[in-house]
Parts: C-alpha cells; sequence; structure tokens
C-alpha cells in the first residue's frame, strides 16, 4: 500500500475522500519557499499556506538553521531547570505584542493557547461566562470549541463548557448587550477565518475594547491567524492600535516548522502562578526547538519587513480577484481581505469545491473555511512575489473558465 492507502485505512478515510474529490489524493514529498512537490514529481503553488502557518513559506532557511542550531544543543526542556530559548522567547513576545503585555503561557497550538486564555480569564474575574462571535473559530478542545459555534462540531461532544454566549461578529453593541454580572471576557478574531474571511467594520476593535474596559470585562483577542503580518500589520489589533488583556498566538510563529502556541497577557492575569505555577502546564509547551524557530520567524518577520509586504502583494492580489469577479459574476459574490488573508465567496458551496479541484489540477493548492464553505481562502506565504500571483491568478481564471463550460448546461 501507497501513503495514501495507509492514510485512508489507518488515520482519516473521511479526509481521505475529501482529498480525492478535491484531486488532492497524491502524496506531498518535499517543499521549498512558495512550493510543494509531491511523491509523482509534480510541483503546487502554495496558496494555501497551512491554513495562515507558512508565513515565510516552505522552509525558511533562517528558521532551519536556528532549529537545527538547537537541536544539537538540547531539543527538549527538563522542565527542573529554566530553558534559556523559553524565556528569551517570552522577552521577545513582551517587546513586540501591543500595549503592557508581558507575561506569555506556551502550548503548542492556537487551540490550546486558546484553551489558557479562557482559563487565565475565569481565575482572574472569578467569573464563568466567556461571550465569542457567530462563525468564529478558535479551535477544537473541549473549551475552545465551546467558544466555536458550529453544530458540525459541537453537537456530537455535549454537553459544552457552560457560560458561553453568542453574538453577531462585527456588532459592539451586541457584545455590550450580552455583558452581564457574570461575564469574565470577550473573545474575538480581528479578521475572522474560518468564518470566511470575514472584515469587521472600521472602529469595532477600538468599541470592543472600551466597553469591556468600561464593564470590567477582559477582551482576548485570537491573532492565531492574523498575528505576525497576516493582515498588513504585525498584529490584526495594531490596524486599529488596540490594546487586549490576553493575546493568543500560534501558526506563524513557529516560523512553518516547528508547532508552538502561546497566549500572551497583562502582568495582573498571571498571578495565579505565582500560588500554584502549576495551575496550568504543558510538557512540550515552549519546548527549545519550538521556541529556536519562533525566534527566528520573528526576526525574519521584522527585518524582511513582511507585514509591509504582505500589504503591497495583498492589494494586488484583491484588484486581480476584482477582475475575476466582474467577469465572473454567476459564480463569485464576494472578495474580500485584508493583507494576505484574502477569502473568495462563491455563489454556493459546491462552485467553490469545482474550482478548487480545478486550482489543485493546474497545481495550486487552496481551502475552503471550515465555518463557511463557501469562501475560498487564499492565506499564501508572506513572501509571495507578483509572479506567484499572476501564476494563481491565471490558474483560477482558467479554473472558472473551465466550471462555467461544467455548468453551462445547468445554470
Amino acid at each position: 500500500m501507497d501513503a495514501y492507502e495507509l492514510f485512508e485505512r489507518h488515520v482519516n478515510p473521511g479526509l481521505a475522500g475529501l482529498l480525492r474529490f478535491t484531486g488532492l489524493d497524491v502524496v506531498e514529498d518535499h517543499a521549498e519557499g512558495m512550493y510543494v512537490w509531491s511523491k509523482d514529481g509534480r510541483r503546487y503553488l502554495d496558496f494555501l499556506g497551512l491554513y495562515g502557518t507558512l508565513s515565510l513559506g516552505h522552509r525558511h532557511p533562517r528558521v532551519v538553521a536556528a532549529v537545527k542550531e538547537q537541536l544539537d544543543k538540547m531539543p527538549m526542556s527538563v522542565r527542573v531547570m529554566i530553558s534559556e530559548p523559553t524565556a528569551l522567547l517570552a522577552a521577545r513576545l513582551a517587546e513586540i505584542t501591543p500595549g503592557d503585555l508581558s507575561m506569555t503561557f506556551f502550548g503548542n497550538s492556537g487551540t490550546e493557547a486558546v484553551e489558557a486564555a479562557f482559563k487565565l480569564a475565569r481565575i482572574h474575574t472569578g467569573k464563568p461566562e466567556i461571550i465569542t462571535t457567530e462563525r468564529g473559530f478558535h479551535g477544537k478542545t473541549l473549551g475552545a470549541l465551546s467558544l466555536t459555534p458550529k453544530p458540525e462540531y459541537q453537537d456530537p461532544v455535549k454537553p459544552l463548557i457552560p457560560g458561553v454566549k453568542v453574538v453577531p461578529f462585527g456588532n459592539a453593541e451586541a457584545v455590550a448587550a450580552a455583558i452581564g454580572p457574570e461575564t469574565a471576557a470577550v473573545i474575538v478574531e480581528p479578521v475572522q477565518g474560518e468564518g470566511g474571511i470575514n472584515i469587521p467594520p472600521d472602529g469595532y476593535l477600538t468599541e470592543l475594547r472600551r466597553i469591556t474596559a468600561e464593564r470590567g470585562v477582559l477582551l482576548i483577542l485570537d491573532e492565531v491567524q492574523t498575528g505576525l503580518g497576516r493582515t498588513g500589520r504585525l498584529w490584526g489589533a495594531d490596524w486599529e492600535g488596540v490594546a487586549p488583556d490576553l493575546l493568543t498566538s500560534a501558526k506563524a510563529l513557529g516560523g512553518g516548522v516547528m508547532p508552538i502556541g502561546a497566549v500572551v497577557g497583562r502582568a495582573e492575569l498571571f498571578e495565579p502562578f505565582k500560588e500554584n505555577p502549576l495551575i496550568h502546564s504543558s510538557t512540550f509547551g515552549g519546548n527549545p526547538l519550538a521556541a529556536a524557530a519562533a525566534l527566528a520567524a520573528i526576526e525574519v518577520t521584522l527585518s524582511e519587513d513582511l507585514p509591509a509586504r504582505a500589504e503591497e502583494t495583498g492589494g494586488y492580489l484583491m484588484q486581480a480577484l476584482a477582475g475575476l469577479q466582474r467577469d465572473y459574476p454567476e459564480f463569485i459574490a464576494d472578495v474580500r481581505g485584508r493583507g494576505l488573508m484574502v477569502g473568495i465567496e462563491f455563489t454556493d458551496a459546491d462552485i467553490g469545491a469545482i474550482v478548487i479541484s480545478e486550482l489543485a489540477a493546474r497545481g495550486v493548492l487552496t481551502a475552503f473555511g471550515l465555518n463557511n464553505p463557501k469562501v475560498v481562502r487564499l492565506e499564501p506565504p508572506l513572501i509571495v512575489e507578483r509572479p506567484h500571483i499572476d501564476e494563481a491568478v491565471g490558474a483560477l481564471e482558467e479554473s472558472l473558465r473551465a466550471a462555467r463550460e461544467m455548468l453551462s448546461g445547468v445554470l
């Protein structure tokens, strides 16, 4: 059996079937920069970037070198001594995150970062309720899933964590109305990723900060996807100059080489660790290999000014996609995004699936939003250049043309 058949038999048959449907029932072999090669030698332009994880592309040499150097010294912490890379990373995050965020808890993923933020908010306030948003996505562990209001994920494992209120995204007045005497925090993405690349109205984050501060409620910004340059600013919060009480990060933080998650917060929210330093812990969280990767990833992001590059190339991509929207109005309902976090909303989810499959056949990788399958998301590495965008948009135009021909007798 080849790897695909083994995956189908022993890992996830449903996912294997979905990959076959989209024409990606192939086995990956190696990757570099903007491209991935399959075992059969075919090259694919990566315009998904592991859902925003690969901001630096595949195998960025500075990140790989940092991890190799640390691997030769000490890959894992013994946890009964201080890990220097972990301490250095926490100090660096304190320098580059908004406002007076100064303390960090490390996990291995975005959902772990959200779990830690959830617990810190409850412990600090002594209150149980969290307000989340419609189509928000915060992870699939039980606490984070309770904040991710999608029945297909939630219903099979109910009952969930109690005390979660759901309000419309982008509506600060709805948040204000939902806050009650037992509300600990509000959690929101600066731009919704899995929900379909949804951009809030201008001033939304500013108003949330004002409301939560006035009402004595914590503001948690989930920057797992938006963080480290994806939207054209280092943090999504920077578009409005907002400083949250807690900020979650993951995905791009590991430089595309190591998994790592982090929640960075104000010092007073970490006071419980003084009394009980093991009140929340992770064996592998912030391990030396991951910390070395993250430190290198931050320096590459800043030294190469990738947020500004994302804003410029994202604008170029959006302009090209707007032209396709004019040419294919029966297929494309909307094009929206910020920086290199871009979504194409199709008039029907099935049309989006056809386009994803056609793009794969032309050697371009994309995917739909988990909370909005009508939206095909484009989150290429921030190192993307205009020729890569031209290549992807050309393949998309061919795919739309193929879809039009395929559906000419149906629509």
